[in-house]
């Protein structure tokens, strides 16, 4: 694990009263308290067109910009809300701006807020896209199902939703770095002979 690992967080909801982003942010919260620097990727301040793989940088907004600081972090927590049944495209967007050589090894936790019932689907489809990308996205997810009352005055309302997203911030930190520390050791044993 590097000495202060840096975390970003990646709200894919524009809303302005975002569930969303309002657990990104407490997630990043306990990540900091963690021991970690933590900067907070918020997708409405980020001019990012529709991923078109042959536009040039002028016309790709702040695609590159977006995964420069994806290739520096060490680790991210991912939020999106739930529509139909999938990611937000805001984040699939951004995430469309990411290569595998950005987003390799990375440690990610992933956060989903759904309206209804239990976001299944949603977080099966987020840790694929990690996973495509070459991260190392951590065994547990949080979902939020069920917003409207799991949100109040702009703060988590629930007790068990607030310690499921203060782990995952601080589970991110614990894991950042973890699949370069698994890779050194996969080497060591190889020239060992172990």
């Amino acid at each position: 694990m590097p000495d202060t690992p840096h975390v970003i967080g990646v709200s894919g909801s524009l809303r302005d009263e975002s569930g969303t982003r309002i657990a990104v942010q407490h997630a990043l919260d306990a990540a900091a308290g963690a021991g970690a620097t933590v900067a907070h990727i918020d997708l409405r301040e980020w001019d990012l067109p529709l991923f078109d793989p042959d536009a040039s940088a002028a016309d790709s907004g702040d695609g590159p910009e977006l995964a420069a600081r994806v290739r520096e972090a060490d680790a991210m927590v991912l939020g999106t809300p739930v529509y139909h049944g999938t990611i937000a495209s805001p984040l699939k967007t951004a995430l469309d701006y990411c290569s595998i050589e950005d987003v390799e090894g990375t440690t990610v936790g992933i956060l989903a807020v759904a309206g209804g019932g239990f976001p299944t689907p949603t977080l099966q489809h987020l840790r694929a896209s990690v996973l495509e990308l070459k991260g190392w996205p951590l065994p547990q997810d949080v979902a939020i199902p069920d917003s409207w009352a799991a949100f109040e005055d702009g703060t988590i309302a629930d007790g068990d939703i607030i310690e499921r997203v203060e782990e995952l911030g601080a589970s991110v930190v614990a894991c950042a770095g973890i699949a370069d520390q698994r890779e050194e050791a996969e080497q060591s044993e190889l020239a060992t002979g172990d």
